[in-house]
């Protein structure tokens, strides 16, 4: 059962505010996503899944103000992690910028890509999932929802590690990726 009306009043106005942020980036960015798609023509590495991904995503808008109030948490340095989620923002729009119209979220990958190794892909090769990741991390931290972000963030991992692996596989076939991405990292310079 949900808790009452007076329990969600507990909920932070700023944190409402900064899931609102959130969400309207989001719707944001599935419009840019879908006008890309539909130029592109290729096959994608997140088709199975993407109903999953989705609902992970919906998820994290749900279940961190669910915890605040149904466990009655208290946000702990909440400028740190609201700093994050705009750090996270930031980056991403760095990454969609920086791909063009080659950016989409089902990772649509034409045969006629060129591998893209300006902004951040001159130091990683996934960029974009290290912010996804970062957002899972910190919304629900900003909040106090550490369950919520211990949780989200390994379920989103599991679903980042098989849809990495199916959009390299891809990758891959595009002439001069390997070259171009050779030695470098997948998302922290100089690690793994």
């Amino acid at each position: 059962m949900l808790p009452s009306v007076n329990r969600w009043r507990r909920l932070p106005r700023w944190y409402v505010a900064l899931l609102g942020l959130e969400g309207a980036q989001r719707l944001r960015e599935m419009a840019v996503s879908i006008r890309h798609e539909r130029e592109l023509a290729g096959p994608a590495a997140a088709s199975g899944r993407y109903p999953l991904m989705v609902g992970l995503h919906i998820a994290l808008f749900c279940l961190p103000p669910v915890e605040v109030i149904a466990l009655r948490r208290r946000p702990r340095l909440p400028l740190l992690w609201g700093a994050g989620v705009g750090g996270a923002a930031a980056l991403r729009w760095w990454c969609i910028r920086s791909l063009g119209q080659a950016w989409n979220a089902r990772a649509v990958v034409p045969s006629d890509l060129r591998p893209v190794t300006a902004g951040p892909y001159r130091w990683i090769r996934h960029p974009n999932y290290v912010a996804v990741a970062l957002e899972f991390l910190c919304l629900p931290l900003a909040a106090g929802a550490w369950l919520s972000a211990v949780g989200l963030s390994v379920l989103n991992g599991a679903l980042l590690a098989d849809r990495i692996r199916a959009e390299e596989r891809l990758l891959r076939r595009i002439p001069g990726y390997e070259e171009a991405f050779a030695g470098r990292a997948r998302f922290l310079p100089g690690l793994f």
